[in-house]
């Protein structure tokens, strides 16, 4: 049997009809090699099973699975850097499929890399391996600090060379699958507003509120948009959190369910620094890591405007609004969190996330981001640990006694998990760029994939010690 019984195929997407996706299909590869193989992920919906010949089968040849119709690329409009672009759709990837995990979330398949579609404009439609060994690495270290993030399913080498102005060329080729919780992006919406269509913005509201957030009462526009003001909140406060820059938060790449997905320049942070970016294209830091919550609400204003179209504008606004109480307590919860401690009430916890913010500015470059966390989680209990570590020259001065003061004021969240062997280590995981060129640098020039299995092993560690 190709899936296992706990797979649900719902492929709820083709219900919208033909003015929100067309018909597709896959380029032909010349070859087919597994190079990546998330049966932890594909367990969640019932896809583990797949033997390695079916798995090329549908991940690389994109045969349909049991009960879906076939591939479909989406039509979405854009805004990129703030600038309106009505050309985009997914121009190199399609939604392959969709089903129910364990928990009863609608998870969708989908592409990148797949070939060309009527959105690819001059494009060839293609991904790069080394592109798709970035996006594991990105999804697999969010998943880690509790990110809300697509998981990369698949990653299989297509043996093309392809062409690239901003890399190395001729460069290998891949097609990626990811398991994500909804393709429907704002610039879905943007499409539908740009034609002025009222009937598709009902269409696509009502299908986001049935599918995502059945919460929301049927017609209730606004509640649907503080609805997801309120998921977008809660990921722009974890990305901060993760110190963690996406690098392009243009409208296409923000989705309905506030789940991240789409890695393309991204970075995490060495170290405290605001105006840090991870797209070399980004000139003037629009997307810098401390703007990404302004980015979100800007792009959430526009979403807004597209349901101006089916609603008043005053409640839009009020769900608008929203958004900046939403951030600052998804933060303090996302601080708490990656601290390992509980919340001790608003002020106090308001008061750990500034000093916490401090330490790390005074800090510079010798304090790096990941470790100040790994030190401190738990609190008092790795007291020991921190002061005897490598960074105890570090933890000294008036910044620092501010932050411990705070830092102590909280109880531990269950504090055993410090004894969890990860903890016994000098340095925690990191994904600092240096070793995500490393880990390519062996694939590219031995292809050895020996030290990304490590990596994505350590992670799974140290998944392990947080959860």
């Amino acid at each position: 049997m190709p899936v296992s019984p706990a797979y649900r195929p719902e492929p709820h997407v083709f219900d919208l009809g033909p003015d929100y996706a067309d018909a597709v299909r896959p380029a032909d590869f010349p070859a087919a090699i597994v190079r990546y193989r998330n049966d932890r992920a594909a367990a969640e919906v019932g896809l583990e099973t797949l033997t390695d010949t079916e798995w090329i089968d549908h991940f690389a040849r994109f045969q349909p699975l049991p009960g879906q119709p076939g591939p479909l690329a989406m039509r979405y409009h854009g805004h990129q850097f703030r600038t309106y672009n009505p050309d985009l759709g997914d121009g190199r990837g399609f939604l392959a499929a969709q089903m129910r995990d364990a928990s009863g979330r609608l998870l969708d398949l989908g592409s990148k890399g797949s070939g060309q579609t009527p959105w690819s404009r001059t494009a060839d439609g293609r991904l790069t391996l080394k592109g798709g060994v970035r996006e594991i690495l990105a999804a697999e270290m969010l998943e880690t600090l509790n990110v809300p993030t697509c998981r990369i399913l698949s990653l299989i080498e297509t043996g093309e060379d392809l062409e690239r102005g901003d890399e190395p060329s001729p460069t290998r080729s891949a097609v990626l699958v990811r398991l994500s919780h909804s393709h429907i992006r704002f610039g879905t919406f943007q499409r539908a507003a740009y034609f002025g269509r009222a009937d598709q913005i009902e269409t696509l509201t009502e299908h986001v509120r049935t599918l995502y957030h059945p919460q929301v009462a049927p017609g209730d526009a606004p509640g649907l948009l503080a609805a997801v003001v309120a998921a977008s909140a809660r990921l722009a406060a974890r990305w901060i959190a993760a110190g963690f820059v996406h690098g392009v938060l243009n409208t296409d790449n923000l989705n309905v369910t506030g789940e991240s997905f789409d890695y393309g320049p991204w970075r995490f942070l060495p170290h405290y620094e605001p105006g840090f970016t991870a797209a070399y294209f980004d000139q003037f830091g629009l997307y810098a890591f401390a703007r990404q919550p302004e980015a979100v609400f800007w792009n959430l204003t526009q979403l807004a405007g597209c349901l101006k179209l089916v609603a008043e504008a005053e409640p839009l606004t009020q769900a608008l609004n929203g958004f900046g109480p939403a951030y600052i307590a998804e933060l303090r919860a996302a601080f708490l969190k990656r601290l390992g401690v509980l919340s001790l009430g608003e002020a106090a916890d308001q008061r750990l996330v500034d000093v916490t913010l401090v330490l790390l500015r005074q800090g510079g470059e010798a304090l790096r981001w990941e470790p100040l966390f790994f030190d401190w989680f738990a609190g008092f209990a790795s007291s020991e640990r921190a002061l005897r570590g490598p960074r105890r020259g570090l933890y000294q001065g008036e910044a620092f006694d501010a932050f411990r003061f705070a830092l102590f004021e909280h109880e531990p969240e269950r504090p055993e998990r410090l004894e969890h062997p990860l903890f016994a280590a000098p340095e925690p995981e990191e994904m600092l760029i240096d070793e995500v060129e490393a880990i390519w640098a062996a694939i590219a020039a031995d292809d050895d994939w020996t030290p990304l299995h490590a990596k994505l092993a350590r992670l799974a560690a140290a998944r392990a010690a947080y959860a």
